[in-house]
C-alpha cells in the first residue's frame, strides 16, 4: 500500500473514530444491562410473574381481559395488548389517552386465568428505563434515533478502515503482539489493535443491526404508506371505529390464529393505533420456530365485523429489522448468547476508551515537541 493511500485511510480512521467514539462508549455501558433485562428485572423484583396453576387451567376471555383493565383506567384506551414470549398465562394491557402515539401510558398487567389484576408496572421510570432510553434515542426521539444511526454507520467506518491499516502497521510484528516493554502508549497501542481485531465481527454486527433499529419508525410509517395504503383504499373517508361498535376482540383473535395455522400471538394493535388502521384489529403473529419467533405477520380484522380482511406479509426491510433487534442484545441462545455479548461489550469498551486514550496523548506528546521547536527558534 502506497504512503498516500495510507495517509488516507488515517485520516478516515481517525475522525470517524474520534466523531463517534464518545457516543459508542455511552452505547455500550448503557447497553450492557440492557442484555440481562430479563434477569435484572427478576433481581429487583420489577418482572409481573403468573402465579403457578394446574395445568389446564381455563383462561377468561380477551374481551373480559380488556374489560378489566378498562376499568382501571376508565378515562384511557387499549393501544395494545401483548403476551410474554415465555407465558401465556399474562396479557399485558397498554392504555394511552388517544390512540395517537405517545409516551404517556399505563399498563395493566392481568391473569389470563382468574382475571385478577397482578400488577400496574411502570415502564417509563427506574435505572432500566434511563439505560433504555439512552442508548435508543438519547431522550430526543426520533431525531435521537436518528443522530445514533449515523454514529452507527461512523462506527462501520471506522472499523472497516481500522482492518484496511492493520497490516500495513503491523508488517514488521507478529499478529496479535502486544509490546508489553515499551512506554505505556505504545502498549496501549497495540491492545488496541489486538483487542479491535478480536471484536472486529461483533462490533460490525451490533453497530449495523443497531443503525438498522434506529430506522424502524420510518420503516413501519414507509410499510404503512407503500403496502397497507393500497389494503385500505376501501375504507377511505371512513372514521375511527367507536369501541361500541366493535366486535369480540377474542372471536377476532381466533379467526387471525385459524388464518395462519402454527402461529400464536405476539400483541394486539387496536383500531386508529400506529400499527393499525381506524377500521382494523390488527393481530400480530409469530412462529414457534426459534427463527420464526422473531418474525411477525400481521393479520388484518374489520374492528366491525371481525372478518379477515389481509394477511400480508411483510416486507424484505421489516423482516431485517425484526431480525437485526434481538441479535443485537444477543438475545437468540439463552444465557450463554448473552453472556459471550457481554463479554464482547465489556472489550469493545476497552476498545473505544483507549482510541480515545491514544489520541488524547497523542496531543499532549505533540506539544513538548513543539514547544522544543519554538525555543530552538527563539535562540
Amino acid at each position: 500500500m502506497q504512503n498516500k493511500t495510507i495517509r488516507t485511510w488515517s485520516w478516515v480512521h481517525k475522525w470517524s473514530s474520534l466523531v463517534c467514539t464518545v457516543f459508542m462508549l455511552l452505547l455500550c455501558i448503557t447497553g450492557l444491562p440492557l442484555i440481562f433485562h430479563h434477569e435484572i428485572g427478576h433481581l429487583l423484583g420489577t418482572e409481573v410473574e403468573a402465579p403457578r396453576m394446574p395445568a389446564g387451567t381455563p383462561r377468561i376471555s380477551l374481551d373480559r381481559v380488556l374489560d378489566i383493565a378498562r376499568a382501571q383506567h376508565p378515562d384511557r384506551v387499549v393501544q395494545f395488548v401483548s403476551q410474554p414470549e415465555d407465558s401465556q398465562d399474562l396479557w399485558f394491557v397498554t392504555m394511552t389517552p388517544t390512540p395517537a402515539p405517545t409516551d404517556d401510558f399505563r399498563s395493566v398487567a392481568v391473569d389470563a386465568r382468574t382475571g385478577a389484576v397482578l400488577a400496574q408496572p411502570r415502564f417509563d421510570e427506574g435505572f432500566m428505563w434511563v439505560m433504555f432510553k439512552l442508548h435508543v434515542d438519547l431522550f430526543a426521539g426520533l431525531p435521537g434515533k436518528l443522530f445514533l444511526g449515523l454514529m452507527g454507520l461512523l462506527l462501520l467506518v471506522a472499523i472497516v478502515s481500522g482492518t484496511v491499516l492493520y497490516a500495513p502497521f503491523m508488517r514488521k510484528l507478529d499478529f496479535g503482539a502486544v509490546r508489553r516493554d515499551r512506554r505505556p502508549r505504545v502498549k496501549w497501542l497495540d491492545l488496541h489493535n489486538l483487542l479491535g481485531a478480536v471484536t472486529l465481527v461483533w462490533l460490525f454486527v451490533v453497530g449495523g443491526t443497531g443503525m438498522i433499529n434506529t430506522w424502524a419508525d420510518l420503516l413501519i410509517k414507509y410499510w404503512q404508506y407503500d403496502k397497507l395504503s393500497v389494503l385500505l383504499a376501501p375504507y377511505q373517508g371512513r372514521a375511527t371505529v367507536p369501541v361500541a361498535e366493535r366486535a369480540s376482540v377474542q372471536r377476532s383473535l381466533d379467526v387471525a390464529l385459524k388464518t395462519e395455522p402454527g402461529t400464536q400471538l405476539s400483541f394486539v394493535a387496536f383500531p386508529g393505533t400506529a400499527f393499525s388502521s381506524p377500521h382494523h384489529t390488527t393481530f400480530f403473529l409469530r412462529g414457534d420456530e426459534p427463527l420464526t419467533s422473531r418474525l411477525l405477520q400481521p393479520v388484518l380484522v374489520d374492528a366491525r365485523t371481525a372478518e379477515v380482511t389481509a394477511s400480508p406479509r411483510l416486507p424484505w426491510y421489516l423482516t431485517a429489522l425484526l431480525v437485526s433487534q434481538p441479535l443485537h442484545f444477543g438475545d437468540y441462545a439463552g444465557m450463554p448468547m448473552k453472556i459471550l455479548w457481554a463479554l464482547l461489550d465489556i472489550a469493545s469498551i476497552i476498545v473505544l476508551g483507549s482510541g480515545l486514550y491514544l489520541w488524547l496523548r497523542k496531543g499532549r506528546a505533540t506539544e513538548p515537541k513543539k514547544q522544543g521547536m519554538k525555543m530552538e527558534v527563539a535562540a
